[in-house]
């Protein structure tokens, strides 16, 4: 199956930060994701989830990254916010509430094909006392 999707990342960098750690934390979870730097932000765009995917499955936080993508959705799109200190470190920690101090990591993922559900249960499959289920089976 093809999966289409357009994936913006966008966060802020404060005179405090340094741009380049920035940059680093979206490429832990974007590795492809090309990075344009914007004054006082950073934009970047890419079109895989894989890994991303990855860390959540080793993470073993299927079933929260489930939860924020669908309590996220808008029509063909759902958004989600990364805390910036965890992805620089590699690791996914969905922001919730407040926005930290230096701000968050936005992403905003746009499906075209197929639909978001079969993204998002591709990136973040159903699980079963903890383990991913496979839905076709």
């Amino acid at each position: 199956m093809i999966y289409s999707v357009d994936v913006q990342i966008t966060a802020p960098v404060n005179d405090t930060e340094v741009t380049d750690r920035v940059v680093d934390a979206i490429h832990n979870l974007f590795p492809n994701a090309t990075v344009e730097e914007r004054p006082g932000e950073l934009v970047a765009e890419t079109h895989e989830l894989e890994t991303l995917s990855e860390h959540l499955h080793r993470e073993e936080i299927l079933d929260a990254a489930r939860s924020v993508f669908f309590d996220n959705r808008q029509g063909d799109t759902f958004t989600f916010d990364l805390k910036k200190q965890a992805a620089f470190e590699g690791v996914v920690t969905f922001a919730v509430g407040n926005p930290s101090e230096l701000g968050d990591i936005h992403v905003r993922v746009r499906v075209e094909e197929p639909s978001v559900e079969d993204v998002i249960d591709r990136i973040a499959p159903r699980t079963e006392e903890g383990r991913p289920v496979d839905s076709e089976g």
